[in-house]
């Protein structure tokens, strides 16, 4: 069988529609600009070759982890006919939730973030140990965080950091003992990012599943309007410490970088953001998520061009 062969295979899209890998790849941006900017300059090959290996592994394995710990509510969102498909939210390009669909059995689902998860874990470790311990503190609060869905909607606050521990283990992959300013701004600023751009807007797309199985997401226990300027404070806050971040940063950035980051920032999150506060309309929660998840890529593409070509 040859390559494209396998990679067109409808089972193959199946396993990467349950690790939601189009918004994987996205993601792994995140990291690589954490590492990036905390370095200053590029790692060797090696250390950049295993870093994406291992960095997809992880992402891979954890998107994966969250379908098999909500498989059961998943499953009763499913008989209730949600989750339905669609190419204008990035998370629906593949089937969403193969695993509750039935079409991948669980089993499968196993060994596939299982299989993912060990080459995480074997990658981190030759990275850095640290890396290591960090992969397993946020397997660990994946599955908190799916386990508190009917618990309260501050399990939001361990999304956020779930989401900054591959970039925090990035920072260690390329410097063993980082500066805790930067390793905190950092921090801070994918927390903000997560919580305004990811998890509100995410949790708004599926209110009514939710409203219906008694969820405590954001959407749900404060409603739309107050959720919706939760959503936009958070996201000013990330675009304030995106400054903060690349200041601190050992690259110097010019003008022009600046100015390209402020136009993102306004773009891809301001924007949106205050457009859903204005419309409290799911379709619009659907683009701030959308285009939110381009935002650490849009910045690396930033810091690129910083290192190649100024």
């Amino acid at each position: 069988m040859t390559l494209q062969a396998i990679l067109t295979h409808p089972r193959l899209k199946l396993f990467l529609a349950l690790s939601r890998t189009p918004h994987g790849i996205i993601d792994i941006a995140t990291p690589m600009l954490a590492a990036l900017l905390c370095l200053g300059h590029f790692p060797p090959p090696t250390t950049i070759l295993l870093g994406i290996i291992t960095v997809f592994a992880g992402y891979t394995a954890v998107y994966a982890l969250n379908d098999l710990v909500d498989y059961r509510t998943d499953r009763e969102k499913v008989r209730a006919g949600g989750y339905e498909d669609g190419e204008d939210y990035i998370d629906g390009v593949l089937v969403r939730h193969p695993l509750a669909k039935g079409v991948l059995s669980l089993p499968e689902g196993i060994v596939w973030a299982g299989g993912w998860a060990l080459v995480a874990m074997v990658g981190a470790w030759l990275l850095n140990p640290v890396c290591l311990a960090v992969f397993l503190v946020g397997g660990l609060l994946e599955v908190v965080y799916c386990l508190l869905w009917r618990v309260t909607p501050f399990r939001a606050l361990i999304n956020g950091i779930v989401k900054t521990l591959g970039s925090v283990a990035a920072v260690y992959a390329v410097n063993p003992q980082p500066s805790m300013v930067f390793l905190i701004t950092l921090f801070l600023w994918i927390f903000f990012w997560e919580i305004g751009g990811q998890n509100i807007p995410n949790d708004w797309t599926d209110i009514e599943e939710d409203r219906r199985f008694n969820a405590k997401t954001i959407p749900v226990k404060l409603g739309l309007r107050r959720a919706g300027l939760l959503s936009l404070v958070c996201l000013v806050a990330a675009f304030f410490l995106t400054f903060l971040t690349l200041w601190i940063s050992p690259l110097v950035f010019g003008a022009i970088h600046l100015i390209a980051a402020a136009g993102l920032g306004i773009w891809l999150l301001l924007l949106p953001a205050m457009r859903l506060v204005e419309t409290n309309d799911r379709s619009q929660a659907m683009t701030l998520f959308n285009r939110a998840s381009h935002f650490p890529l849009s910045m690396f593409a930033v810091v690129l061009v910083r290192l190649l070509f100024l």
